[in-house]
């Protein structure tokens, strides 16, 4: 509950300083809007020294924000917070669904570094593709999660929840493409969407955009960017759909092949976290008389291998029913394949299943002969997943179920947003946004040679903003102001969002989730007030020289 408390008691200045800004729709700044006419700096009087009147604004708004942070640090998030999209009653919850990686179990950052080598030798082995590129390591801070990638032009990138590409955020090879070029390509930053993914993220249907939506797409982007940039460094001419396609096999075999799955039972403790809280968690719902189930695209042994590692050899006991190499998101849409029953060696039966039976494993099947066999249907069921594709989105669009995002990232940006420098970065950004909004009437000469300082300012403390997650993309959930597809695409699909099972823990099991109110463009924020009328609380110009 003590998480609860912490994110409810939230300041709203906090939580605009620290980039969540309840206008999450917005694609410009709706901060402080200046309404017509009235509210209006009037025209400057010949005589003011517009120079000296602009800069003391800026002072003035300085000092405010200055001012503004020690309040704004004391209403910071919690990292172990529950976070809603949609309200959502605990207490309406009868059966709790799971996925496996990600989910229930989480990876240490060797498993990363393990599907690139893995994948690279593919390439190399099996594809023929130049030994040279063993020299590119893999480097975990080099893309984060949610990125498009343009397959036909072989670019990595950073699109918003409007389709615009953020600039400075694409990359061909190692390399950031200047904006110009990407302009020049794109006509604009805009992506249509005709060139936009399908449904699941994929690049299919004559569509050239592929979303990387997959925590397991890390090694991906990493391993498609080192490829390009070997071929662009040493001036071979390839086909970058081909390069596309090759990768993304190679990805696909670490797992098909059980390369990855092998490699984690064979040093189970090199690249499983043991997270004795995922038992905490089960052990506590089940105590309620929740029913629990397992649904993953995993395989028999080795999921039994790491529940065994991370919960415990009764780990079975706790589940009702336990669903393995389930091929979602297939599993949500195939009716025509049947269950069949795994026994204690990992070989099938060929029975046919009339019963999900508690303490079996069953392979392959579908949903709507699982909901036929356990009757489990609607918001009463809340399942778990780390792909907003894969595991939630059929889950809410078409069968009702309440869904809840595991998000790991989310802890370490909500610790970087509560740190003292990224609050007066984006305090003061806010601030100068404002400023400019304001005194953009001022269309002479001096006026607007201080405003261009001003823009340009601005333009800088973005990309230091950037920064603080990830220098070549920035963070997770926005571009420079909007958000991001990925954040677009969360709020669609999940109900309640967390960074680990564990948040669970701080929340009692009748706990009702209430999303706050996010302001429309056309309503202010409260927490505007206390920034406009703090930073343009000063007498406009019109009032100083009356003063005089």
């Amino acid at each position: 509950m003590a998480a609860a408390r912490s994110l409810l008691g939230a300041g709203r200045a906090g939580r605009a300083a620290a980039g969540l800004c309840c206008c999450s729709a917005a694609r410009a700044s709706p901060h402080c809007t200046v309404a017509p006419q009235q509210q209006q700096p009037p025209p400057p009087a010949p005589a003011v020294d517009m120079k000296s009147y602009l800069w003391a604004r800026y002072k003035e708004a300085k000092k405010v924000t200055k001012d503004l942070v020690p309040s704004i640090m004391s209403n910071l998030l919690n990292p172990d917070a529950i976070f809603t999209n949609n309200e959502m009653s605990l207490s309406d919850i009868e059966i709790y669904g799971f996925d496996y990686d990600y989910t229930l179990v989480f990876y240490s950052k060797h498993l990363h570094t393990l599907i690139y080598n893995a994948a690279r030798d593919l390439l190399i082995n099996e594809h023929r593709y130049p030994a040279e590129i063993r020299k590119y390591d893999y480097d975990p801070n080099f893309a984060i999660r949610g990125l498009h990638y343009d397959v036909h032009r072989a670019l990595l990138m950073k699109i918003d929840a409007f389709h615009y590409i953020q600039l400075g955020t694409v990359y061909r090879g190692l390399s950031v493409v200047p904006d110009e070029e990407v302009i020049a390509m794109y006509d604009g930053s805009h992506v249509p969407l005709e060139q936009m993914s399908d449904f699941y993220g994929k690049s299919s249907h004559g569509k050239t955009m592929k979303q990387f939506m997959d925590i397991f797409s890390l090694p991906e982007m990493t391993l498609l960017s080192c490829v390009n940039e070997y071929f662009l460094k040493n001036n071979i001419d390839y086909e970058p759909v081909h390069l596309y396609k090759d990768v993304k096999d190679s990805i696909r075999d670490v797992h098909i092949k059980g390369i990855m799955y092998r490699a984690i039972e064979a040093d189970i403790d090199k690249y499983i976290c043991y997270a004795e809280q995922t038992r905490a968690v089960l052990g506590k719902l089940a105590d309620h008389g929740k029913k629990l189930f397992l649904i993953t695209n995993s395989p028999s042994s080795f999921v039994d291998k790491g529940m065994k590692f991370i919960v415990g050899k009764d780990w079975r006991d706790l589940f009702d029913v336990v669903i393995v190499q389930a091929d979602k998101p297939n599993f949500f849409n195939d009716k025509r394949r049947p269950f069949r029953k795994v026994n204690e060696k990992g070989e099938l039966l060929w029975d046919k299943i009339h019963k999900l039976q508690k303490g079996q494993i069953y392979k392959q099947g579908n949903l709507y002969e699982f909901l036929k066999l356990t009757g489990w249907r609607g918001s009463k069921v809340l399942y778990f997943g780390d792909h907003i594709y894969s595991d939630l989105a059929d889950l809410t669009l078409k069968h009702g179920w309440r869904t809840g995002a595991i998000i790991p990232e989310l802890r370490s940006e909500i610790k970087i947003m509560n740190t003292e420098q990224y609050i007066q970065t984006m305090t003061w950004l806010q601030t100068l946004t404002g400023l400019l909004e304001h005194m953009q009437i001022y269309q002479d000469p001096d006026s607007q040679m201080i405003l261009q300082e001003w823009k340009k300012e601005r333009k800088e403390m973005r990309e230091v903003t950037r920064n603080f997650f990830n220098s070549q993309f920035g963070g997770l959930f926005r571009t420079d102001q909007n958000p991001t597809y990925f954040l677009r695409r969360l709020s669609r699909f999940a109900d309640i969002y967390m960074a680990s099972l564990s948040c669970l823990l701080n929340y009692d099991p009748n706990y009702t989730f209430y999303p706050r109110r996010t302001p429309l463009q056309h309503e202010l924020p409260t927490w505007s007030d206390q920034l406009c009328t703090g930073t343009f609380r000063i007498p406009f110009l019109q009032e100083m020289v009356q003063n005089k």
